[in-house]
């Protein structure tokens, strides 16, 4: 075994109490440790910082997987396509894969039917799922139990962040109500401070509980649950900020992922040859592009279905409003159809099809739902190529097994997390139209002091008189505390 000789760094104490863990950590980063043994305490099974096992009957040790509930072991047979599987096998992967992917769309569409407080709720849920199938990924338990609160603060750091994030989503798209509320005013005022307050508790508290002779453990592990949180709950605070913008930007691209996930299955199981990556050895150039072709297709249509319902295009205003609430509103541009003129050799064509008119009608949605197929067929199956380049890293072969044929939720979820970031992004950039709003007027109105606030309201009170909306005698000031005579 290899042994640190520069003369700078302390040797770590020597008792037989720690030797053990002091010399692992010395030679091994805990969390590439946690691929290769199940316990990197075990001196005479531990990998030397060069990668090569010490060379007794301990060193096969490091092929089983650190927990029995985690992911399964990635096999070491040759990669077989699904196309060229024998029928028994694939038929029975298809069966099994067809009624789990029933079983989930059918719940989808049963939380986008119950409300948007159901859909907020179903990603919270799912967040949770990835968030600890991917911190899990890394535990070494003979480590934590040397460690006390060490696994509770994983999951502080992510009350946290998430109480910041969900926090700016209600705040900023429920202005109306927490800034006239009284109880909730100053958790809306002070709720940045509040958020970075709490961080500091768990940071502070971490610093507080660093124990010598796992130091370098400890430190990977809060870079490994930093990283967690970015990937997972800073992107799905952007799929939330998507549902209240109105569930069809929630709706439609996670459906686009989704189908382009089946049509890539289908056109692969049938037709795929072509290896397409290495990284994910079952992903064929065939399935790749027949799904592409079959999401714009289903994009087109999927759009042009649910453009007609207010309940997907409308805001969210109300998280009790459900699919038969009979919401109504104002739709944005983007939902109204527009003539396009057809040209002469294109209004030829459709004359032989039975058609006489020269133009189509075309809703701006329909074209931007171009765009996004493009990308969750183009680009966010790299999510899924990041999360099995993940894998290969730690050797395993899906992140769990909750649900059959499929592996874990984070093998689900992998494109997206991408796919409602780009949505979010997409949709502020070139779909959301600017206006000023109840919220936005009352969060500056508050900021002002008591005397103007009395003032605007005067001048508004007189608007509103003058426009005949408001009775003169129906809204009278009250004169400031100072003039009240008891």
């Amino acid at each position: 075994m290899t042994k640190a000789k520069s003369p700078k760094r302390s040797s770590p104490p020597t008792s037989n109490g720690n030797s053990h863990h002091t010399h692992a950590e010395k030679e091994v980063d805990p969390i590439v440790a946690t691929a290769v043994t199940t316990n990197d305490e075990k001196g005479p099974g531990s990998p030397t910082s060069s990668g090569k096992t010490s060379g007794n009957s301990h060193g096969n040790h490091h092929h089983h997987h650190h927990h029995s509930s985690g992911p399964t072991s990635a096999s070491k047979e040759p990669v077989v396509l699904l196309a060229d599987q024998s029928a028994q096998a694939k038929w029975a992967n298809w069966s099994v894969r067809t009624l789990w992917t029933l079983i989930m769309i059918g719940g989808f569409f049963a939380c986008v039917a119950a409300g948007p407080l159901f859909v907020i709720l179903l990603v919270v849920v799912v967040q949770g799922l990835v968030y600890k199938e991917v911190i899990y990924l890394a535990a070494v338990p003979s480590r934590e139990k040397k460690l006390p609160w060490f696994r509770a603060m994983n999951w502080y750091f992510l009350f946290s962040t998430n109480y910041f994030f969900y926090g700016e989503s209600l705040i900023h798209y429920f202005q109306h109500v927490v800034f006239v509320d009284a109880f909730l005013l100053p958790f809306a005022t002070h709720h940045r401070f509040i958020s970075f307050t709490l961080y500091v508790i768990g940071f502070v508290f971490f610093v507080a509980n660093l124990k010598k002779g796992h130091y370098r453990f400890q430190f990977s592990q809060f870079a490994w649950t930093h990283m967690t949180l970015l990937l997972v709950v800073c992107q799905s605070h952007f799929i939330i900020n998507n549902i209240f913008e109105g569930l069809i930007w929630f709706f439609l691209p996670v459906s686009l992922v989704i189908a382009n996930d089946i049509w890539a299955y289908i056109f692969g199981f049938f037709f795929g040859k072509t290896p397409l990556i290495k990284l994910s050895p079952k992903k064929t150039v065939e399935g790749f592009v027949g799904g592409w072709i079959m999401t714009i297709v289903f994009g087109i249509l999927f759009s042009t279905l649910f453009l007609r319902y207010p309940y997907m295009i409308c805001p969210v205003k109300d998280l009790r409003s459900t699919a038969f609430s009979g919401l109504t509103c104002e739709p944005n541009p983007v939902f109204i159809p527009v003539k396009h003129y057809l040209k002469p050799w294109m209004v030829a064509l459709v004359r032989h099809l039975g058609m006489r008119s020269n133009y189509v009608m075309i809703a701006p949605l329909q074209l931007h739902t171009i765009v996004m197929a493009c990308f969750a067929s183009l680009i966010a199956p790299f999510g899924g190529f990041f999360a099995s380049g993940f894998k290969r890293a730690f050797k395993i072969k899906d992140f769990g097994q909750s649900i059959p044929g499929h592996g874990g939720i984070t093998d689900r979820m992998d494109c997206q997390f991408l796919m409602g970031l780009f949505s979010y992004m997409y949709y502020q950039s070139f779909i959301k139209t600017s206006a000023v709003t109840v919220g936005f007027v009352l969060q500056n109105a508050i900021n002002l002091k008591a005397q103007e606030q009395m003032e605007l309201f005067d001048h508004l009170r007189q608007y509103l008189i003058g426009q005949g909306l408001l009775d003169e005698d129906s809204c009278v000031i009250m004169p400031p505390k100072e003039a009240w005579v008891s």
